[in-house]
């Protein structure tokens, strides 16, 4: 079976200002990140979209004690799409560790940034990052869409 859209391919979108997701022919739902079959009726009928990039914050997590290679504070949070599926990634915030829970709610754009090869990894990666609307990126940081939440 031939995956429709590969991480490869989810991670290059990524890169190039695009979100992309698979939309099931099946059921209508969206899956993001890809996965072999939908997550909702395991159907195998995938279809190729463009997602908006907008979401919702539903909870996060302050990392104060960071693996080898990763500088503390950072927030990781889940935010849900605009289309339905959840996301994780890094929320891009001035101070990471004066983040509360009124974090919880807040509308965000889906960004990314590229990660360095470290010692444990298979070479450059592509991270999924969270931008609070109304906030712009951090300097070196791309939203994946350039639109007013």
């Amino acid at each position: 079976m031939a995956y429709p859209l590969t991480h490869r391919q989810y991670y290059e979108g990524l890169k190039a200002g695009k979100l992309l997701g698979l939309k099931c022919g099946k059921c209508g739902a969206i899956t993001a990140p890809p996965k072999i079959n939908c997550l909702q009726c395991n159907g195998a009928d995938l279809e190729v979209v463009e997602l908006s990039g907008q979401a919702e914050i539903k909870t996060f997590t302050v990392v104060r004690v960071p693996p080898e290679g990763m500088t503390a504070p950072y927030v990781v949070a889940l935010a849900e799409l605009a289309e339905g599926p959840w996301l994780m990634g890094n929320l891009e915030v001035a101070d990471p560790g004066a983040v509360t829970m009124d974090i919880i709610g807040r509308k965000v754009t889906v960004g990314h940034k590229v990660v360095p090869a470290d010692l444990y990894s298979a070479g450059e990666g592509v991270a999924v990052t969270f931008s609070i609307c109304g906030s712009p990126p951090p300097s070196g940081r791309e939203a994946v869409k350039k639109m007013i939440c």
